[in-house]
């Protein structure tokens, strides 16, 4: 079994699963199905959720430096909002940015 799905089955025994659900950014139901192998969605999503959250990994960020995972993807789900300067260019920067997981490969 991945290291990660282990950290993720930790963290809700430790916790909950609602709980850690939260600070992920993915519903308590997604994280079930994770854990008993019946997620149809895309792991490496939840994957990289898990690490930042769970295990505090970083990426470089054309426009804020280096911030971590979460972060990242935390921004790369949020809409255009064309009035905060800042926004804009982080919008920007994600659509090329190489760890955009909304890329196709």
């Amino acid at each position: 079994m991945s290291a990660w799905i282990e950290l993720l089955r930790e963290a809700c025994q430790a916790s909950s699963q609602k709980a850690v659900a939260k600070n992920i950014g993915y519903s308590p139901a997604a994280i079930s199905q994770v854990l008993s192998g019946t997620y149809k969605g895309d792991l490496k999503r939840i994957q990289a959720a898990v690490e930042g959250a769970l295990m505090h990994h970083t990426v470089e960020c054309p426009v804020l430096g280096t911030v971590q995972r979460q972060t990242c993807i935390a921004h790369q789900r949020t809409e255009l909002i064309p009035t905060n300067p800042m926004r804009v260019r982080l919008w920007r920067a994600c659509r090329a940015c190489p760890n955009n997981m909304n890329q196709e490969d």
